[in-house]
């Protein structure tokens, strides 16, 4: 029993040496910003998005466009546009892997501050 306990100790310091490792290494900002902009497109095909105003309401934080947008659209419709479809940001950060973007609430600029320089 006290061998079994042994290798048992020996697999769990293995373990936990590789899952150290592991916390270390990083997505590609890049492909997080793939991933997301996937994720809206299969989101809004399954039906519309929340509203730009509930978003705000709830809490969230708005990219500059995206405010800029739920103040200058009135429609139901139009508040549910994805801002991310045309702006500048997903087109950098799904190319360039420290892509110069420095909007407050964007989160292809989170993607590229996550990433290790």
């Amino acid at each position: 029993m006290s061998d079994n306990r042994q290798q048992d100790d020996r697999l769990f310091e293995l373990l936990a040496k590789h899952s150290e490792e592991a916390q270390e290494e990083r997505a590609p900002s890049r492909l997080k910003s793939r991933i997301y902009s996937a994720l809206v497109r299969r989101e809004q095909e399954s039906g519309p998005l929340r509203a730009l105003r509930e978003t705000r309401a709830n809490g969230y934080g708005l990219c500059v466009f995206e405010d800029l947008w739920r103040r200058a659209a009135s429609g139901d419709e139009a508040q549910r546009f994805n801002c991310c479809n045309l702006c500048h940001a997903r087109v950098l950060a799904e190319h360039l892997e420290r892509a110069p973007i420095y909007w407050g609430n964007c989160p292809y600029s989170v993607f590229n501050k996550t990433r290790k320089a």
